[in-house]
């Protein structure tokens, strides 16, 4: 029997703590095939090194500027060039209005329904995946066991036959991890409705102009290259 193919997930997540007074929160990440991820990440040294920046330089969307614009550009070009690339997103809407108990649930539960969300259309059962989330405080290996128990067992997949691996990294050891931050930062940018900075608001517009939609709505669910959700809560 042929082994089923391993999906290497690197996810990140911007203003997902319950009372940091933001109103959207967004998840997002990055997948491909494990085969292609040192292919990929030699890539994006490489993209570095074209543009006279350090290998341990991080990709992050607050240090896009008008002196590094052309490289966070080339960047959004480059994950658009590459079939091997898949984005997923999820931008939760007005955060800041929740309210839990109407729901039987607490913010953290809200938080695992919410990550499950993002990541069920990346999910198929012909796959193994291996999922990683960037290192966010002390308290992550109790939150990534939960997280990991949630996804299988909405999954039914009580075995891990599917979720194999669920682990926290480093995002300094991962560049396809930091271009996640990348287009999660974008997401958040556009949904929080800010406009301040001219740079930032161009690479927003790249990602546009590549990905075909206005970031402002939903895709289609069958969208597998740039694939975007909007959760509005429910009205109680």
């Amino acid at each position: 029997m042929t082994e089923k193919p391993i999906i290497n997930v690197y996810c990140d997540e911007s203003c997902h703590l319950e009372h940091d007074h933001q109103p959207v929160m967004v998840l997002g990440g990055i997948w491909l095939l494990k085969d292609a991820t040192k292919d990929i990440s030699i890539k994006l040294r490489k993209l570095k090194d074209e543009h006279g920046l350090n290998w341990h330089q991080e990709i992050k969307w607050n240090k896009v500027s008008p002196a590094q614009l052309d490289y966070y550009l080339a960047l959004v070009d480059f994950f658009f060039s590459q079939d091997a690339l898949h984005f997923r997103g999820l931008v939760a809407q007005q955060k800041d209005r929740l309210d839990h108990s109407q729901f039987a649930q607490d913010h953290n539960t809200w938080y695992y329904k919410m990550y499950f969300s993002m990541l069920k259309q990346v999910f198929n059962e012909s796959s193994r995946y291996h999922i990683y989330l960037d290192i966010k405080d002390t308290r992550g290996g109790r939150k990534i066991r939960k997280l990991h128990e949630v996804i299988c067992n909405s999954l039914y997949d009580f075995d891990r036959n599917i979720i194999e691996r669920l682990q926290l990294i480093r995002s300094e050891e991962a560049e396809i991890l930091q271009l996640a931050d990348l287009f999660i930062g974008a997401l958040g940018y556009v949904h929080r409705g800010l406009a301040s900075s001219a740079a930032k608001q161009a690479v927003i517009e790249r990602i546009k102009e590549r990905s075909g939609h206005t970031l402002l709505k939903n895709t289609l669910l069958q969208e597998e290259k740039f694939n975007l959700f909007l959760w509005q809560p429910q009205e109680s």
